[in-house]
């Protein structure tokens, strides 16, 4: 194992911040990322991902690592020091307010202009040549804020990985993950042993969050060059949503922790027999198709569907009550499907998303993620 330190710009003298980044395997075999807790207040990642940094330790001593794995358990140390009495602030940054999950870096364009006299018939080398474009376009990137630099760091430690595993949470959840249409099909087995109860596809989910701007790159080059040159998806990525805020615990990390490295063995990262797959519980669905229930009013929230249920089309969710008027305002979704996360907070503000209910019939479009 070799353990890198990457600094962070500081906001003010006196004050020093470092991303921690931990490589198991050999190099130049390829590689796969994996970091956790990008939303500083999601921590079932990040108790996953040491477990994780245990088990890859063993396996490389044993000499079965057929890949580099790279592992980042705190991926944000600027949002895991916002705690603001007694209440952890780790999704949005408190001095922009910009969510810690949006606005990574796009070069798409520059690479293209970079690489389009250079492109030749052979994937393999365009794929090299892709990479070796992005790294040095994103070496080239200044780190004008703390924010800035540490979604730059991130970048750089996975812009060559050709897979990227992002571990997150929901507020109450069951298991789900978001990917791609284009890349599901790798990423299926892994949904498999995870259990994943949803698998929410989208090519672009606006938002530019991290997972997306590494396969967007990809995806962008292939539309631009992709008649004339052969080039394949070089990288793909999946944002894994470990359950909820309060599922941590050891035996689901553990749990977890095996599941991905089943996948990785599977994907044929480290050496061995895998485990069979199980079966999937519900099929991948378009992210287009997830329906955000928002509450009409504001009002004391009691809920009546938990994650993980099956909604027909009309069933009651939840149930919002004005104390003062004594006025009880149901809450329902507007089509089938299954209901995956829901909210924390038991006040709800007039418009608030208190749940997401996964249908099959994509009818959003734009951006579809959180904010």
């Amino acid at each position: 194992m070799y353990h890198s330190t990457h600094d962070i710009l500081a906001p003010v003298p006196g004050i020093a911040r470092q991303i921690h980044s931990f490589h198991f395997g050999p190099r130049g075999k390829g590689k796969v990322y994996i970091q956790a807790s990008l939303h500083a207040d999601e921590l079932p990642g990040m108790l996953v991902a040491w477990h994780l940094k245990q088990r890859l330790a063993e396996l490389e001593g044993q000499g079965k690592l057929q890949r580099e794995i790279v592992l980042v358990p705190i991926a944000n140390p600027v949002g895991l020091e916002q705690v603001l009495m007694d209440v952890p602030l780790g999704r949005y940054e408190l001095q922009s307010g910009e969510n810690f999950n949006r606005h990574f870096v796009d070069l798409s364009d520059v690479i293209g202009d970079q690489i389009e006299a250079h492109l030749n018939q052979d994937p393999a080398h365009n794929v090299e040549l892709i990479r070796e474009s992005l790294r040095r376009a994103l070496d080239a990137q200044p780190a004008s804020t703390p924010l800035r630099a540490q979604r730059l760091t991130l970048q750089r430690l996975a812009c060559d990985a050709e897979m990227v595993l992002d571990l997150h949470c929901d507020f109450e959840a069951v298991e789900h993950l978001y990917t791609t249409p284009e890349a599901w099909p790798q990423v299926e087995p892994l949904a498999r042993y995870l259990g994943t109860q949803a698998s929410l596809l989208a090519t672009d989910s606006g938002g530019q969050s991290f997972d997306e701007c590494f396969t967007l790159v990809w995806w962008q080059l292939q539309q631009r060059f992709g008649k004339q040159f052969p080039i394949p998806q070089g990288s793909f990525s999946v944002t894994v949503e470990l359950r909820g805020q309060g599922d941590v615990s050891h035996p689901l990390a553990t749990q977890d922790c095996e599941a991905i490295l089943n996948y990785l063995t599977h994907y044929g990262a480290i050496e061995g027999r895998p485990a069979p797959l199980p079966a999937l519980p519900y099929p991948a669905t378009p992210l287009a198709a997830v329906e955000p229930v928002a509450t009409p009013l504001g009002g004391l929230l009691v809920f009546h569907a938990t994650p993980g249920q099956y909604l027909e089309a009309g069933t009651l969710i939840a149930e919002v009550i004005d104390p003062l008027c004594d006025r009880v305002t149901p809450v329902r979704n507007t089509q089938p499907g299954l209901m995956y996360a829901r909210s924390l907070r038991r006040m709800a503000t007039a418009g608030m998303v208190i749940a997401h209910v996964a249908g099959n019939q994509a009818y959003r479009s734009g951006y579809l993620l959180s904010p």
